[in-house]
């Protein structure tokens, strides 16, 4: 079958992770990570196998708080580094490219010193991990694209991303915008009216533009988890199976629904366990 379809009931699984996030949450760390000119601010939780969670454009990685503890609590070492200028991330940021991003997250996974990981990327966060894959092959286990935009899509939907980010204007404005691009109809697109991140953002859409979308889309050879949210306008009918048909073996194909390019807030717990389970039947060392 083309997609796996996650149930929407929680499994015992999903309900340990809810009532475990404040927990685990208890036993975050935070430290620098600091190389040449740049400063790279980690949130670090759990032990096991290595997992680095990397943010959409625009937003930190505190949008992975609930996903994170989770994570942690099914056994693994999560780590969330905060890009360039958001909280205590510094370093350069006029004409960056996703090669810069890209040793920013190699740093981190360097400094942990515990093998390979797995990285996954929420939307413009998968490009970055993308290229990470690419550029330091040998610190990267799998990547997990978690509503990853089709190779070709509407290009009004990124100036929408700038407007949902546009403090200037108004918030029913800005609603207005989430809502069309972001989250599904029972969703709740006001938790995302904090959390963003100007500066940061039209630094991440230039560093994008200068590299070609050929350079990273592979990511290199590495197992890939196309985790799909049921409705994405990001991946337009026509374009769901575009990776597994290009990459064949090297895909898995999971679709998450009553969810849209947010993803993360509206599926938390879903997110979590599609994540663990595809991670838990890698090959060792792959």
């Amino acid at each position: 079958m083309r997609t796996a379809i996650l149930s929407l009931g929680l499994s015992l699984f999903s309900v340990a992770v809810l009532m475990a996030g404040t927990a685990i949450a208890q036993g975050r760390t935070r430290s620098l990570v600091k190389y040449d000119n740049v400063e790279i601010d980690v949130i670090a939780e759990g032990r096991g196998p290595l997992i680095v969670l990397l943010p959409s454009r625009g937003r930190d990685s505190e949008d992975y708080d609930e996903v994170a503890a989770g994570l942690a609590e099914a056994g693994f070492r999560v780590l969330r580094p905060q890009p360039r200028c958001m909280h205590a991330s510094k370093g350069p940021m006029k004409d960056i490219t996703l090669h810069d991003s890209a040793r920013d997250i190699a740093e981190v996974i360097t400094r942990e010193n515990a093998g390979p990981a797995v990285i996954v990327g929420h939307a413009y966060g998968n490009w970055v991990a993308r290229m990470t894959a690419v550029d330091y092959p040998k610190l990267v286990r799998g990547v997990v694209l978690a509503a990853a935009a089709a190779k070709k899509f509407p290009a009004r939907l990124s100036e929408l991303v700038s407007k949902s980010a546009d403090m200037k204007l108004s918030e029913a404005e800005r609603l207005s915008y989430m809502r069309e691009i972001f989250f599904a109809p029972q969703s709740d697109a006001k938790v995302w009216l904090k959390g963003w991140w100007a500066e940061a953002s039209e630094a991440q859409r230039v560093a994008a533009a200068n590299v070609k979308q050929s350079d990273w889309w592979a990511a290199g050879t590495v197992p890939l988890l196309d985790l799909q949210a049921g409705s994405d306008p990001f991946k337009p009918d026509g374009t769901q199976n575009e990776l597994k048909d290009e990459f064949t073996s090297r895909v898995t194909v999971v679709v998450i629904p009553n969810a849209s390019h947010a993803l993360l807030p509206e599926q938390p717990a879903a997110v979590t366990e599609a994540i663990a389970a595809w991670v838990r039947k890698l090959p060792p060392g792959s």
